[in-house]
């Protein structure tokens, strides 16, 4: 593909950069520009705020560290909100390659993760990765053949990428909830493995002692009322994986 195909392909993508080093937020808008995309860099939270006020954003690269309010008081307030796109998705930007910090952001709703220091280039591939894995839904579950899945007392609106409780309550999802939950949805009652949905949500192979389905599944069965303790939706199989165990009835 050539350069004219690739800009033309993500002109409508805007990323909208959070961090208050000001090398760092010239660099990054001026590289994603140069790739084809708009970019939108600003120093806090405030200032992203604004900007989401102001249009559609279709990536959101949060530092950890701000002024302020710290970027997972930021991810935690985005996924709440109801006046923004909850399921913008967001890469967290850590100073540190720390477990915890990656723990932490990914339990606060973010979609990937990034640790300084890194290069643009990098970065530029994750942005790909999270847009794509966001924008794809399983084969079998595509918009128009299912406007809502129903489930446990669930139903997912799969237009509003939303959950409806029986009483009638919304939940948001995040990009990563809603994605990590449609391949549940898509492969009831079959054992998927942490590599699978790895590779299904996340488009890569999961690395040794990574953690981030297990906490993707934790936060889920959070939103559903999932007992971690004793799960009767998202089962865990001991050495295998996950399991759905409850039937699905998608609505056309």
């Amino acid at each position: 593909m050539d350069t004219s195909d690739h800009i033309a392909n993500h002109i409508a993508d805007h990323i909208l950069v959070v961090d208050d080093d000001a090398e760092i937020r010239n660099l990054l808008g001026e590289y994603l520009r140069k790739n084809g995309y708009r970019a939108t860099a600003v120093a806090d939270g405030k200032a992203m705020w604004t900007a989401l006020a102001r249009g559609k954003v279709d990536l959101i690269v949060l530092d950890l560290m701000l002024p302020g309010e710290d970027g997972l008081t930021l991810c935690r307030k985005l996924r709440a909100q109801s006046d923004t796109p909850a399921d913008t998705p967001v890469i967290m930007l850590t100073a540190r390659g720390e477990e915890t910090d990656r723990i932490v952001g990914l339990e606060m709703g973010a979609d990937d993760y990034l640790a300084k220091p890194f290069s643009p280039r990098e970065l530029l591939a994750r942005i790909k990765s999270v847009l794509r894995r966001t924008r794809s839904l399983p084969q079998n579950l595509r918009p128009d053949e299912a406007r809502a899945i129903a489930f446990a007392g669930w139903r997912l609106d799969t237009i509003a990428r939303h959950l409806v409780s029986a009483e009638g309550v919304v939940t948001s999802l995040s990009g990563a909830e809603y994605q990590l939950l449609r391949i549940f949805l898509s492969h009831p009652n079959n054992v998927l493995t942490r590599d699978q949905l790895m590779v299904l949500s996340r488009g890569r192979e999961s690395e040794p002692f990574d953690r981030t389905i297990d906490l993707q599944v934790s936060r889920l069965r959070h939103r559903l009322g999932d007992d971690s303790s004793d799960p009767q939706i998202i089962k865990t199989v001991r050495g295998e994986g996950y399991v759905f165990a409850v039937p699905v009835q998608v609505e056309r």
